[in-house]
């Protein structure tokens, strides 16, 4: 098919419109910044634009991964949010039904199921871990980011809903490679590695994720998938895991602790959130290939740690 794919310059598009491509599909990627892979530079907020791109490039599905994330609350007011997440996503779903679309993957966030409390953690007074699937809720979004994207996912639901619009809802966990924005406690790669355990997938199978759902929408209508590398944990654990995280990383990694150690490294002491990815792997067949096991195996090994970090990168930016 010929795809539109926005965001197509982010770190997610450079590594999906590749996969997109080798699935056979013909990309044309729209971003606000110019990239090896975007073929139109412009904003998902400018319907004009929109609609003359699904004319002139014959568009047959949207793969919508182009938005303003959590780092960008810092550059850009909350009304750029609004225009790109919200209007920017309503603009896509008009445009793919006007053209009798029957398929959309839209890429949303965890982030939007972490409430205050749940960012509190055991300083908060939480008792155990929280364990996060897709029936998780009330969704309580704490920022102008996760507001947004929960307003868009509603979107996606009401165009399924009310058109028959085939929509899959991808909630992916970390796989920016910058430094984390507000925790700076640890080494950027040790942060990383840590979120492994619960919170984190690489980049290389969030894109793949997308080229599976894009082929099994039709097959599901409506889906919401948590999307995070499989965890090891289990529910029971959830309690030790916020008071003790380091009991539970032994018992099921028994030589982590020595390897973080020869690496200057330090395990978490408490884990205050698991992201449970089982839905995705049992509808889907979706279970990402890097987890917490492959981290230690590359610390065991000394090969390359299987995930990206780059202090230095920086989001596209676009005009306010």
């Amino acid at each position: 098919m010929r795809i539109l794919l926005t965001g197509s310059t982010g770190w997610l598009g450079r590594y999906l419109a590749p996969r997109l491509s080798a699935a056979g599909h013909d990309v044309v990627g729209l971003d606000p910044a110019p990239g090896a892979h975007t073929r139109i530079v412009g904003s998902v907020a400018d319907r004009a634009l929109v609609d003359r791109v699904f004319a002139e490039h014959a568009i047959e599905a949207v793969v919508h991964a182009g938005a303003l994330h959590k780092p960008d609350i810092a550059r850009y007011p909350a009304q750029a949010f609004v225009d790109v997440n919200v209007t920017g996503t309503l603009n896509l779903l008009e445009a793919a039904v006007a053209a009798g679309h029957d398929r959309f993957v839209f890429t949303s966030t965890t982030s939007l199921m972490i409430t205050e409390a749940i960012r509190a953690g055991r300083a908060g007074g939480a008792a155990k871990a929280a364990w996060l699937d897709e029936s998780f809720g009330p969704l309580e979004p704490r920022n102008i980011y996760g507001v947004t994207k929960r307003s868009a996912e509603q979107l996606c639901h009401l165009y399924h809903s009310l058109h028959g619009l085939a929509v899959m809802v991808l909630r992916t966990g970390r796989f920016f490679p910058e430094e984390d924005d507000t925790h700076r406690h640890l080494d950027g790669p040790n942060i990383k590695a840590n979120e492994f355990l619960g919170r984190r997938l690489t980049v290389e199978d969030a894109a793949d994720a997308h080229v599976v759902a894009l082929a099994r929408a039709l097959e599901i209508g409506f889906g919401t998938f948590i999307l995070a590398a499989p965890t090891t944990f289990a529910p029971e654990e959830a309690e030790e895991l916020l008071r003790d995280a380091p009991a539970v990383i032994a018992r099921h990694f028994p030589d982590a602790a020595e390897l973080y150690a020869r690496a200057g490294w330090t395990l978490p002491d408490h884990i205050d959130r698991i992201y449970d990815s089982s839905h995705a792997e049992r509808v889907l067949g979706l279970r990402c290939r890097t987890d917490f096991a492959a981290v230690l195996e590359a610390m065991r090994s000394g090969a390359e740690l299987p995930f990206e970090h780059d202090p230095h990168y920086v989001s596209p930016l676009i005009e306010k």
